[in-house]
């Protein structure tokens, strides 16, 4: 797999300089540079090893820093997304102030290996060259460099080249990047027009691949176009893969609507969002703790934005301590689970912490409430931990598939049997199969106990009612709940048997409606006097003034009646008694058995209705779609 070095050391170490003896390439590519001596942009070389030393071609790809404290967000750029470091010490000066920051950078990178270059030793004699060897050795000691190479070359008279280039084959012989995710990402970090092609912009491409014809986007933003062309080390390729410096030749946009620290991905894959969590570590060496609230300037990939850092469980983050923690940006970046990040402070202005991203898409996390464990549980080394943090912290939207892919930084066959586990542990719900949507366990399980007590609560409070309209329960409980969700959770609970469904009312397993003596009686009363009453019911003030109650007393039983079908409210204070009602209705059915149409004497003559009921009845059954009204006379509706 290809694998790509950065350099990093103080100003005047000899970077560019080394670079340029071992690959004769100067990275040194602006008029100023040449000028002043300095690097002040990035540079960009390849040292060829030899087949199978550094990938499939043995091009090992550099990255040349800047070593100018004021340049160090272009070595924070540059440094992001190598594979491992070149620490470069002149021998007659030793170990200075940004030979330290640079190392502590790398650090908070997660770089975890590399080796030194001792330049200018021919300026020196051999007992200083030992004696400067000594102290950075020991220096390095309790570093991730302990116990790396340190090679003494001299960029001028060639000494100690062939020792670097041999050191460097040794390094990299059984090196596996770590590049775990197969989302295609290039952090851009120069952009520039090429004469004949157009807009060109290049990075360090971190994961995935991208081919010639695709579609790409330029995040944060929505900015969209097609890759033209592809470079790789100043080769023309068709794929580019990860781990390689390649050069995109953009169709149709302009260099004035590119900056550096934009990322190009395919549309739909990178979810840019203002709030962060990141899990960070104050360096040891810093002077004082982080403060709640504190501004920096915040590094990531090749960006610099402004931030604020919010302390979830504590008011301040001493040196040495870890934690994690949000950051709230300007302006939104689009970022992956496991990407390292850098803080600086505004004065003095020196890195003093870093870590790596937990949470792309932030959560709303109270301070010092029960989610801030959740929040934690975000830096977890097990991918299945990981993503049932991000399932639970995420709430009753979810997260989508690709959503998934960066919350979690996973490929998508391990995303896929993560996700298979977490299912048979019920801490992962796919509730909308469509979508690809999935919420966690521990909420789906909380949303359904809520929707059970509500429903309780509902026949507590009207006994009478059956059950609860779905649409009823939907707009009430279940407002704040996506559609999806909620249909998935009713089904679910349905399903269980914790729930039962008549039509379209929903109650609880064990609820029936039950009368009090009282009304028991009430009911018998007014299926007697409707029963009785046959095709020609009594009034319902007539059936209720011997009982002595009035129509809002018998409401709640008249609504259970009704309900039950015993009862039909053909209009106002008119009721049928239903077995009745439906020997009407099959006596309308047997009619047109015959007949086309039916008038109103013809009703007459068929039920012996007087006008009081024939009407109402007749209407009835409009409204019931049994019949159609043409002019004076009745058709049956056709049935399918």
């Amino acid at each position: 797999m290809p694998v790509i070095m950065g350099t990093a050391g103080h100003i005047d170490h000899g970077k560019t300089t080394l670079i340029k003896a071992l690959t004769g390439i100067d990275c040194d590519r602006l008029s100023e540079e040449k000028k002043r001596g300095i690097t002040i942009e990035l540079g960009f070389a390849f040292l060829d090893l030899g087949a199978g030393s550094a990938g499939d071609d043995g091009r090992l790809g550099i990255v040349d820093v800047p070593g100018h404290e004021k340049f160090v967000k272009n070595m924070v750029a540059g440094a992001t997304g190598v594979d491992f470091v070149m620490l470069v010490i002149a021998a007659d000066e030793g170990i200075m102030p940004q030979t330290r920051e640079h190392l502590e950078i790398c650090q908070l990178l997660g770089v975890t290996t590399g080796l030194v270059a001792l330049t200018k030793a021919d300026m020196v004699d051999a007992d200083w060259l030992e004696m400067v060897r000594d102290e950075v050795t020991s220096w390095l000691e309790p570093t991730f460099l302990g116990g790396a190479p340190v090679v003494p070359v001299s960029s001028h008279t060639g000494q100690g080249l062939d020792d670097l280039k041999d050191a460097l084959r040794t390094l990299i012989a059984d090196f596996t990047p770590r590049r775990r995710s197969d989302l295609f990402r290039l952090p851009v970090d120069r952009v520039f027009t090429m004469k004949g092609h157009g807009t060109v912009v290049t990075g360090t491409m971190i994961s995935g691949s991208i081919s010639v014809g695709e579609e790409i986007r330029l995040y944060p933003g929505d900015t969209r176009s097609k890759v033209r062309g592809l470079q790789s080390h100043g080769v023309t390729v068709e794929t580019a893969q990860a781990g390689r410096r390649t050069a995109v030749n953009l169709h149709g946009l302009e260099v004035d609507g590119i900056r550096r620290g934009d990322v190009l991905a395919r549309p739909g894959t990178l979810f840019p969002s203002a709030v962060w969590d990141i899990e960070l570590t104050v360096l040891e060496s810093s002077r004082r703790p982080l403060k709640h609230r504190k501004e920096v300037h915040f590094h990531h990939g090749s960006r610099e934005v402004l931030a604020r850092v919010y302390l979830i469980d504590r008011d301040e983050l001493k040196p040495g301590e870890t934690a994690v923690c949000q950051v709230r940006f300007t302006e939104p970046l689009a970022g992956v689970y496991g990407d390292r990040i850098v803080l600086r402070s505004f004065s003095p202005l020196r890195a003093f912490a870093g870590g790596r991203v937990v949470g792309p898409s932030g959560h709303k996390v109270k301070r010092f409430s029960p989610k801030a464990e959740a929040l934690r549980a975000l830096a977890d080394d097990a991918p299945e931990a990981v993503a049932a943090a991000q399932l639970e912290l995420a709430g009753p939207q979810g997260v989508g598939w690709s959503e998934l892919l960066t919350m979690t930084n996973l490929e998508s066959k391990a995303l896929e049997k993560t996700l298979g586990v977490l299912g048979g542990q019920q801490k992962a719900i796919l509730f909308d199969r469509e979508a690809r949507r999935y919420a966690g366990g521990q909420l789906v399980q909380e949303l359904s106990d809520g929707l059970l007590d509500w429903l309780a609560a509902f026949h507590r409070k009207d006994s009478m009612k059956p059950g609860v309209q779905r649409g009823e329960l939907a707009s009430s409980w279940g407002r704040d709940v996506p559609q999806k969700l909620f249909h998935f959770i009713v089904e679910r609970l349905l399903k269980k048997g914790d729930m039962v469904a008549e039509q379209e009312l929903l109650r609880l397993k064990d609820h029936s409606v039950s009368l009090a003596s009282d009304q028991e009686a009430v009911r018998t009363a007014l299926l007697a006097a409707y029963g009785g009453g046959g095709v020609t019911p009594p009034n319902l003030k007539d059936v209720l003034e011997p009982l002595g109650l009035t129509a809002r007393q018998v409401a709640p039983v008249l609504k259970l009646l009704q309900d039950q079908g015993e009862l039909v409210r053909v209009k106002d204070d008119m009721y049928y008694h239903g077995p009745a009602l439906n020997g009407i209705r099959e006596a309308i059915v047997g009619f047109f058995e015959t007949r086309q149409e039916m008038s109103a004497p013809d009703f007459k003559d068929l039920t012996g209705l007087s006008r009081k009921y024939l009407i109402p009845v007749l209407e009835h059954f409009d409204k019931e779609k049994l019949t159609v009204r043409v002019g004076d006379v009745r058709h049956i509706r056709k049935r399918s």
